[in-house]
């Protein structure tokens, strides 16, 4: 078995819109190993404005079939998260949720249960204690990627700052490699530091203090110089 645990803070300045801009880090389990859990702590951001902003924690699986995910949904104008399987294969419909404001925390769980016949997801809002469960049948996917992403729509990443702490991710297996690898910084899109990490026991326990994500722009995306 595997843990990881990681406080993640995550940065930004005024950022570029576009169709779609997608910002994430990714850990890959061991070869052959696959997630059996991702639990952790969002601090909510500010939302400055109806739009299609998506923030989440999630898993995807070796098939690539789609993402089990707990999303932060800012399209109302008021901050909305749930979790749920995006976006067929199987096709399920999406599970319960609460609205939440900044500055809140809001812990998610999502696990395999104790049968390995389907993920259950528990979303828990600290300030009221407000709680939603749903389970999902997605023991037929093998995960092995564990994402944090951003996933911006005609919007650009204008909420400040994003943070994660207390994370957990439980694996398989006694491989730790993946453990200490840099995960997939997608695109370059970002510059981040991951700084004291620690290993304990014949599970291995990965300690972050701080995950660090800053916007940075590709040399196509920087302000063009005015043509006289």
């Amino acid at each position: 078995m595997l843990l990881v645990a990681l406080l993640v803070s995550i940065l930004a300045f005024a950022g570029h819109a576009s169709a779609v801009s997608w910002y994430f880090l990714r850990y890959y389990s061991a070869s052959g190993q696959k997630f059996t859990s991702f639990s952790g702590q969002m601090t909510i951001p500010a939302l400055p404005k109806a739009g299609v902003y998506y923030l989440w924690p999630g898993l995807q699986p070796t098939d690539n079939s789609g993402v089990y995910q707990n999303v932060l949904d800012g399209r109302s104008g008021t901050w909305w998260i749930g979790s749920g399987w995006c976006c067929s294969n199987p096709s399920l419909p999406w599970g319960s949720g609460f609205n939440t404001y900044a500055n809140e925390k809001v812990t998610f769980e999502n696990k395999l249960d104790s049968s390995g016949s389907a993920w259950t997801s528990t979303l828990t809002r600290q300030s009221t204690g407000e709680k939603v469960t749903d389970s999902f049948p997605l023991a037929s996917k093998s995960f092995n990627q564990a994402i944090f992403a951003i996933e911006l729509y005609d919007v650009s990443w204008d909420f400040g700052q994003l943070a994660f702490s207390n994370v957990v991710i439980t694996s398989t297996g006694t491989d730790s490699s993946w453990c200490s690898t840099q995960p997939e910084n997608y695109n370059s899109a970002t510059t981040y530091s991951i700084t004291g990490l620690s290993a304990s026991g014949d599970s291995t326990i990965l300690r972050a203090l701080y995950v660090r994500f800053y916007w940075k722009p590709r040399a196509d995306q920087l302000p063009q110089p005015a043509i006289s």
